[in-house]
């Protein structure tokens, strides 16, 4: 009898175990479709020139790997591009690799802009209703910014790339038993004279949750500034936004 109670009690503790495997440990696979809106500009000195930006379609991929052990922080590595492009009429003149741009002249630029984050973090909270993770972020940018005199085809180019360490933080609120949930998540820079920042706001609806597979929609706001001040030559201030949709599977 004694033995059937036993057998009994560790199959139901093996069945617990196995129906919150997820919560315990797990991976997440995210994609996000972002339309961004650019604003801002750069140059080769303080005098960065405001550009026009057209709308653009950018992307993010991320992944995340979740454990239980303790004191090990848990691992995220997220890529975005900021790719952009536009055609803007001069109203003040400004310097670019050496070259000379007047006012009036009008310009084609584009940005070729790579974010990738690499974060450990956290899980200082983690139910059903409140979730809070708190750790560092080692963003990695990699761009390239493109000029052309439209009149004179005068142009320049400069190359840059840099790791920003950031603070990294990600709130998230549930409502139980509806598969809707909200999350705040950003990191943050301000040193010297560069400042960073990177944060987005979503609305969730987890539509699939089983043993082997959670399969979760998203549609909020990210913003990204990049301030920078002579990294690589490269002067910049600009600021990315807009809203996006995604879709998180959990493993």
């Amino acid at each position: 009898m004694k033995k059937g109670l036993i057998a009994a009690a560790l199959g139901c503790a093996l069945f617990s175990v196995s129906s919150q495997a997820d919560t315990i440990a797990g991976v997440y696979v995210g994609a996000q479709v972002w339309q961004t809106d650019t604003q801002g500009g750069f140059a080769d000195s303080n005098n960065t020139a405001d550009f026009n930006f057209d709308d653009e379609t950018n992307t993010a991929l991320y992944i995340a790997f979740e454990h239980p052990v303790p004191f090990l922080p848990n691992v995220k590595v997220n890529h975005t591009t900021l790719d952009n492009s536009g055609t803007t009429t001069l109203d003040s003149t400004f310097t670019f690799d050496g070259e000379l741009f007047s006012e009036s002249t009008t310009v084609n630029t584009d940005i070729e802009l790579d974010a990738t984050d690499f974060i450990l973090y956290y899980e200082l909270f983690d139910n059903d209703l409140v979730s809070f993770d708190l750790g560092v972020n080692a963003k990695y940018i990699d761009g390239a910014l493109f000029v052309v005199d439209t009149a004179s085809d005068t142009s320049g180019s400069a190359e840059f790339s840099g790791i920003v360490p950031m603070a990294y933080s990600k709130v998230q609120l549930g409502l139980p038993f509806t598969g809707l949930s909200a999350y705040f998540e950003g990191s943050y820079l301000s040193f010297d004279d560069h400042e960073l920042s990177d944060y987005q706001a979503a609305v969730q609806y987890s539509f699939i949750e089983s043993l082997a597979v959670d399969m979760t929609l998203q549609v909020g706001y990210r913003n990204v500034t990049v301030d920078i001040e002579d990294l690589d030559d490269v002067y910049a201030d600009m600021e990315f936004d807009g809203v996006f949709a995604g879709l998180e599977l959990h493993f």
